[in-house]
């Protein structure tokens, strides 16, 4: 059995609320505002009842648990996904990345692993797109797959996809990022968009869901000690899955690092262009928070990555011209 770690004490402390506090849905920074990525009711399925809330993470006594020194907010019972359109203040590489918050499909880690992340991008010029997705969810099987979150991930690329041209991106250039369990949701939408788990709803769901581009961060999900570390068979990797990047540290005590090596072995045997970076140690659940341990350094390592195989980089198309200022 694996190992109690941080997102193993959320989904404890959604169950017994003296854990946590909030009683609030979450909403953005003032600018920005959550769109419903569906127009009716969410399909395949629906979280626990209850209100949405949010709050920061507490422990025992109450008091804040920290990350990088900083609380944290996580957000619980959502029913009615949305999505958050953060753009680029200056520069515009026409580039747009769907962010996956973490929290073992029980919660979201909305700002650690969500907003943070945002104002990392946009700071960088890309668009960032903050999903959030239903949670909790029902999950199924040895490897705890969400049907739902993933229902709610294609569902969220067509839609950007669709309006890309209203949101000043290259429809060539719209990727996935996500942590822990959002890192298993990157792994599944890059290996399930040829056919979407729902009947389409509009125009939006024409567009192709495939991601252009891929990253995960500590990745659960796809890989458990109990079938010998195999790649997760519903996790089918082919020749088109989109180039990724894998992080994770070896000493992870929530999601093994055997989930990133099996997945990278995959991508490697299909010929997808990967990237993995593996460290002795960094744990679980740090984001995007600077301590002194080299694995937080990870950021620049991505902006490496995504110039290199050609995402942040100018190109011919109309919309890759914003990266010149055109817009």
């Amino acid at each position: 059995m694996r190992r109690l770690g941080l997102l193993t004490l959320i989904g404890l402390a959604a169950a017994h609320p003296p854990v946590v506090r909030g009683q609030t849905p979450w909403q953005p920074s003032a600018g920005h505002t959550q769109i419903p990525i569906w127009p009716g009711a969410a399909p395949a399925g629906q979280p626990s009842k209850g209100r949405e809330v949010s709050g920061r993470v507490v422990d025992a006594n109450g008091k804040p648990k920290l990350v990088g020194g900083k609380p944290w907010i996580y957000v619980d019972r959502v029913s009615r996904p949305t999505m958050t359109v953060y753009t680029p203040a200056g520069r515009n590489t026409g580039a747009a990345v769907i962010v996956f918050p973490g929290g073992g499909y029980n919660v979201l880690a909305i700002d650690l692993e969500g907003t943070e992340v945002c104002d990392w991008l946009t700071a960088s010029g890309i668009t960032c797109v903050l999903l959030k997705y239903r949670v909790p969810c029902a999950k199924t099987g040895m490897y705890l797959d969400c049907r739902m979150a993933l229902v709610d991930a294609q569902r969220t690329l067509g839609l950007v996809r669709f309006r890309a041209a209203e949101w000043h991106i290259d429809p060539h250039k719209i990727g996935v990022l996500g942590f822990s369990a959002g890192g298993h949701m990157v792994a599944a939408l890059s290996t399930h968009f040829e056919k979407r788990l729902y009947s389409p709803v509009d125009a939006a769901d024409s567009e192709s869901c495939r991601p252009d581009f891929a990253i995960a961060l500590y990745p659960g999900h796809l890989a458990v000690a109990e079938n010998g570390f195999v790649l997760n068979p519903d996790i089918h990797v082919t020749p088109q899955t989109p180039p990724t990047f894998l992080l994770q540290a070896e000493d992870d005590p929530v999601d093994p690092v055997a989930n990133s090596r099996a997945y990278h072995a995959a991508l490697e045997k299909a010929g997808v262009p990967v990237e993995m970076h593996l460290y002795p140690s960094g744990g679980h659940a740090f984001g995007l928070r600077r301590t002194n341990v080299p694995i937080t350094n990870w950021p620049a390592l991505v902006e490496k990555w995504l110039e290199g195989v050609g995402i942040t980089r100018p190109t011919d198309r109309s919309v890759g011209r914003l990266a010149e200022g055109n817009l």
